[in-house]
């Protein structure tokens, strides 16, 4: 093997306007080029209870057990749901797109009883409808998807946390893709258990999951734990079997590790939470509500863009997430010849899509470091050039001007 078939890395620019993963900040970037500690350094376990205090405001939570899942968003999904999760239990998944098949797939790999609700993709669920299938159902747990990309659609949870507290349901949601650029309430929301990536309206790169939990599941989590330690319980004596057959995802011993006992679990990954951290420092430096009004400006002004282009959008844009736009493949147009003429010739990626949306739509993202005006105005500038170039009519410019007449009606309020 010769070792110059292998040059030194350089990666292409590309500008990364789909679903996720986004371009990272540069301070991120500069974050995660610092030196490695050990990890019980003092100043490394200092590092994680900032972390564990920066993410408390990033998910609005006074929950003591606030930290990272060393491990992409799905490694935060699996950690909570393992943990939480005996099996033969019964859980309600209210599924509205491909990441609600997910926690199906997932609760079913911790052998739970899995009981779902469907609305077409594009929609949404209503609290009733999730009230009459949990009167129904009787679940232990509740999981759902805040943000889904695959349909762009963002469900409201406001009420149910309410709900669930009356049926004594525990309450998760998966928040990977909308943390950060829409607005999630854990605490007032009742929220028990949430998970989230960094690598969309966070601003990093993939590869740490924050996850926050509240006494209710922690207090399922360590009975569990007392369980396998071989305290004898009623659920030993009627033969049930409530082993977790992970030790890497096992958040019980991820606690002790983040918490003063210091147990070893895992060497934590230095580069990426110091990538994490500065991640949260920049949101809360920004203030959450302001990246918040941040993302809707710009996913409002693409939205405007895409419509005076002549442009169907996709699903109910009234529960549209902020910073992610399902765009229809206009009649006679190749989607994907559009997205490789987009990344060939621009540098720019837009997303496809999945299952019954699959060659249907496009989905373009403004979230983390790429909600920003020019970000917006390229990817317009370069959409309109390719479907021009392909014989798609628009009238020149009229994206453009549409995207910054909302910049300046914005700019006057």
């Amino acid at each position: 093997m010769e070792i110059s078939q292998f040059p030194q890395i350089n990666p292409p620019h590309r500008l990364l306007m789909g679903p996720g993963p986004v371009n990272a900040d540069p301070r991120v970037l500069r974050a995660m080029s610092y030196q490695l500690l050990g990890q019980y350094d003092p100043a490394m376990t200092h590092y994680m209870n900032e972390v564990m205090a920066l993410y408390r405001g990033v998910f609005r939570s006074q929950n003591r057990w606030t930290m990272l899942i060393d491990g992409t968003s799905r490694a935060g999904i699996e950690a909570i749901l393992l943990s939480a999760i005996r099996p033969g239990d019964k859980v309600l998944v209210p599924v509205f797109g491909r990441f609600g098949h997910l926690l199906c797939e997932i609760a079913r790999r911790c052998r739970a009883d899995v009981h779902t609700i469907e609305v077409p993709w594009g929609e949404v669920f209503t609290p009733d409808q999730i009230e009459d299938a949990i009167k129904r159902v009787r679940p232990r747990l509740l999981l759902t998807v805040q943000g889904d990309t695959s349909t762009t659609m963002l469900q409201p949870l406001a009420a149910l946390g309410d709900i669930c507290r009356r049926y004594d349901v525990l309450f998760y949601t998966d928040a990977t893709a909308s943390l950060g650029g829409n607005t999630l309430e854990t605490d007032a929301w009742q929220l028990d258990a949430v998970s989230a990536g960094m690598q969309k309206c966070l601003g990093g790169p993939s590869g740490t999951s924050p996850v926050t939990l509240s006494e209710r599941i922690v207090d399922v989590i360590r009975h569990r734990r007392r369980v396998e330690e071989g305290i004898r319980t009623e659920a030993h004596r009627d033969g049930s079997d409530e082993m977790i057959y992970s030790n890497y995802f096992d958040l019980g011993m991820i606690m002790d590790y983040w918490g003063p006992e210091r147990l070893n679990h895992h060497t934590e990954a230095t580069s990426a939470l110091f990538s994490a951290r500065e991640c949260a420092r920049l949101i809360l430096q920004e203030g959450l509500d302001n990246g918040i009004t941040r993302h809707k400006l710009h996913g409002d002004a693409l939205l405007h863009g895409i419509q005076a282009m002549g442009l169907e959008t996709f699903g109910d844009l009234k529960h549209k997430m902020n910073n992610v736009l399902g765009v229809v493949i206009p009649q006679g147009i190749n989607g994907e010849q559009v997205r490789k003429l987009m990344l060939e010739d621009f540098a720019i990626e837009i997303g496809t899509s999945f299952g019954p949306l699959h060659g249907k739509i496009w989905r373009i993202g403004t979230m983390g470091y790429n909600a920003r005006k020019d970000c917006v105005m390229t990817t317009l500038s370069a959409l309109e050039s390719v479907l021009n170039y392909l014989k798609f009519p628009t009238t020149q410019g009229a994206a453009m001007q549409a995207a910054w007449d909302h910049y300046c009606a914005m700019d006057r309020h």
